[in-house]
């Protein structure tokens, strides 16, 4: 972690630790070195923060392309090196950029929702996230966040101190679809990208709460 990275990432497990009263379930199921996607369920804005401040390495998150336009605001994000996509998370250029972090051993939080869930319940993976995992050889990681949606849910306007809990789960072997992958038709593949999201969304929904006592910095 960098100088600025470090300081962003303790303030975050500050927050989480006194004001959401955080749980953190199996971080040492993530790889401390290497690629590897996290792959977590949406609720909140504050979900990407608490899945990546929760691990003791840095992260590469997501933010849009338009951000990174403000001076202030756009340093902060290439110091953090976070990953400019569009709108939608899904152009040719953010994919290449989520690739090429993952190639360089960079770690990536990626939502196969694709975007907040509406009613805290979750809603089913759209084939993006399979195209990237598909495409790249990292391992993929399914990660749940409960509590998130009572706290800061996209239909409030501030947070309030509800605990929050992050849990990861095991690694999922993708090694038989990326081989498929190589040689299979374009119909084909195209069902190959959402057979690898429905799969790591159902590992998502199954991974349940812990009880574990609760983490401070």
């Amino acid at each position: 972690m960098n100088l600025s990275y470090r300081i962003g990432w303790s303030l975050f497990r500050l927050m989480y630790a006194t004001y959401f009263r955080w749980r953190i379930c199996n971080p040492e199921r993530v790889p401390l070195t290497g690629s590897v996607i996290l792959a977590s369920n949406h609720a909140s804005f504050i979900d990407p923060p608490l899945v990546g401040s929760a691990l003791p390495r840095d992260i590469n998150y997501l933010a849009r392309e338009s951000l990174f336009r403000f001076p202030g605001v756009g340093a902060l994000l290439r110091s953090w090196q976070a990953v400019p996509v569009d709108r939608d998370g899904g152009g040719a250029r953010g994919l290449k950029a989520i690739l090429d972090r993952l190639l360089a051993g960079g770690a990536i939080i990626l939502f196969p929702e694709g975007t907040r869930t509406r009613d805290g319940k979750l809603q089913a993976a759209r084939s993006g996230i399979g195209l990237v995992v598909i495409k790249s050889t990292a391992p993929v990681i399914p990660v749940r966040v409960f509590g998130t949606y009572e706290a800061y849910g996209r239909h409030m306007k501030f947070p309030r101190p509800h605990r929050v809990t992050v849990k990861y789960g095991c690694p999922l072997d993708f090694a038989a679809l990326r081989a498929e992958a190589k040689s299979c038709s374009k119909d084909r593949l195209k069902k190959i990208y959402q057979e690898a999201a429905d799969e790591i969304m159902a590992a998502i929904a199954g991974l349940e709460p812990c009880v574990d006592k609760p983490v401070f910095p």
